[in-house]
């Protein structure tokens, strides 16, 4: 597999047809092909890094609204879960005692009781005894009196953690939530957990529970109560029924090195759900997850909206990642598709930070790659910005893409409203997006700001949502999240400042 700093982007091959007619090589060349793809790669970073910033009298209105937005949160926030984020963040200090949690969490629910819990949990802090929660807590796992306490307390709080991210375990046992939310100003995209699949049965049972979900779900919501801020924009009406997909748990031939086998193994289960999705007059969202798959499942996704029966419907979308360098580039193919292909319903594009920085920078130190995300988080930030900003300009001007900027950070949620205000859109134009568990004082408060706002719910059981846990629990923890910051007392309006 060739490092990702040297795959470009699906729309640089024509880049490098045209250098070849130009500069006379003939044929490909290796040697040459890296050095212009560096070139390049050098080239557009620098010319994207000095793209201008929003003006000065903006930041101002961004900064008033960001303040406005963490006061509503904070009215609007609930004690439970407030109490749950300071104790993560006490966590989150330790570093030992964060791995030693995460551990437990990964362990939970294959363990057969309370006891072997505590088991777990006592040999999880042995290294770290010295501390004092930590102590108490590794004495009791361990005393004949109270390990059956400590692991029941155990289990209760892991339970607790995931309760608050995943909605339900089924579609029909997430109803009464699903339809709160909506009661309560907002809409909702329903996620059926379930990482990478490994056999071929594996991907037929996830696409089946994803059929059974539109279905069912399309059923439930036909009777909500009308909503129009979250039912119309622009562009037209906007499905109640939001669904995301992930391709690598429809098929386990996703590989970079054989696209083309996964890429039609993928689109022999996708399609009928797009079909599916059409009749019910649901929305069908597809995941992005690693580099490694991002241009089989890019392109795969474009192909499958560019046939004519798709042409009419559903509303679909992707997910662009900010903290990939090749954002930009990335999000111009993207426009570029959606100018030459006619399709009624405008594709969304949901802007996310990226959530497995980690996985990136680790796997790209392992080959002796450059990384091919931003190393620094304000690198990040600038360019979520800047992609909010073309995104909410290609709209404004040409409605090419729904705009849908899925942060809860504050300034770049209301970097967005501003920006988005200043091109003349109105709040049913512009969608923000959370995550159920993370952003739910936000939720709140741009509701109560009239703002037309999404949130992202997991259903599924313990097991097969692990996985999801433990990166929610990575990002409410980390050191650069504005959540934690926030929590740890951090001045407003410097996490407000523009990056």
């Amino acid at each position: 597999m060739r490092s990702p700093a040297l795959r470009p982007a699906v729309s640089a091959e024509r880049h490098w047809t045209f250098a070849q007619s130009i500069l006379g090589i003939r044929p490909w060349s290796a040697n040459a092909r890296q050095t212009y793809d560096r070139a390049m790669g050098e080239l557009l970073t620098n010319a994207l890094a000095e793209a201008p910033a929003p003006a000065l009298e903006l930041d101002d209105e961004i900064v008033a609204l960001g303040r406005r937005l963490a006061r509503r949160s904070s009215l609007l926030r609930h004690a439970r879960r407030a109490a749950q984020d300071r104790g993560m963040a006490l966590v989150a200090r330790d570093p030992q005692v964060r791995a030693a949690l995460f551990r437990l969490v990964d362990v939970a629910p294959a363990c057969a009781g309370p006891a072997e819990l505590a088991e777990h949990l006592s040999a999880f802090l042995a290294g770290v005894e010295r501390r004092t929660v930590a102590a108490v807590a590794s004495r009791a796992a361990v005393a004949p009196g109270t390990r059956w306490a400590a692991g029941r307390a155990a289990t209760v709080a892991v339970r607790a953690m995931a309760g608050r991210f995943i909605v339900g375990e089924t579609p029909a046992a997430a109803t009464r939530t699903l339809r709160s939310l909506w009661e309560h100003g907002a809409a909702v995209s329903v996620d059926l957990l379930g990482e990478a699949t490994v056999t071929p049965a594996e991907g037929r049972a996830y696409a089946a529970r994803c059929d059974d979900a539109l279905v069912r779900l399309a059923a439930d919501a036909a009777r909500w109560p009308a909503r129009p801020l979250l039912e119309t924009d622009a562009a037209g009406p906007l499905p109640r029924v939001n669904l995301s997909v992930k391709v690598t748990a429809l098929t386990p031939l996703v590989r970079a090195e054989a696209p083309e086998r996964g890429r039609a193994d993928a689109a022999a289960l996708l399609r009928p759900l797009l079909r599916r999705a059409r009749d019910v007059g649901a929305h069908l969202h597809i995941d992005m997850e690693s580099l490694d798959s991002r241009e089989l499942i890019l392109e795969l996704v474009l192909e499958l909206l560019s046939e004519p029966e798709f042409a009419a419907g559903p509303s679909a979308g992707i997910v662009l990642q900010a903290y990939l360098r090749d954002a930009e580039e990335t999000l111009e193919h993207v426009l570029d598709w959606s100018r030459a292909t006619p399709r009624t319903p405008p594709l969304t594009v949901r802007l996310v930070k990226g959530a497995y920085w980690d996985h990136e920078t680790i796997e790209a130190a392992q080959h002796g790659w450059d990384p091919p995300v931003w190393t620094e988080k304000v690198e990040s930030d600038r360019c979520f910005e800047r992609v909010t900003r073309r995104l909410l300009d290609a709209w404004a001007d040409e409605r090419l893409v729904r705009p849908a900027i899925a942060s809860h950070n504050l300034r770049s949620i209301a970097h967005a409203i501003v920006y988005a205000r200043h091109r003349g859109l109105a709040p049913a134009d512009l969608e923000l997006q959370v995550l159920r568990g993370l952003g739910d004082d936000l939720q709140d408060a741009l509701a109560a700001e009239g703002l037309r706002g999404r949130t992202y719910c997991p259903v599924g059981d313990l097991v097969a949502g692990m996985a999801y846990l433990v990166r929610r629990l990575l990002e409410n923890t980390s050191n650069d999240s504005f959540l934690a910051s926030r929590v740890g007392g951090a001045e407003l309006d410097r996490l407000l400042s523009a990056p």
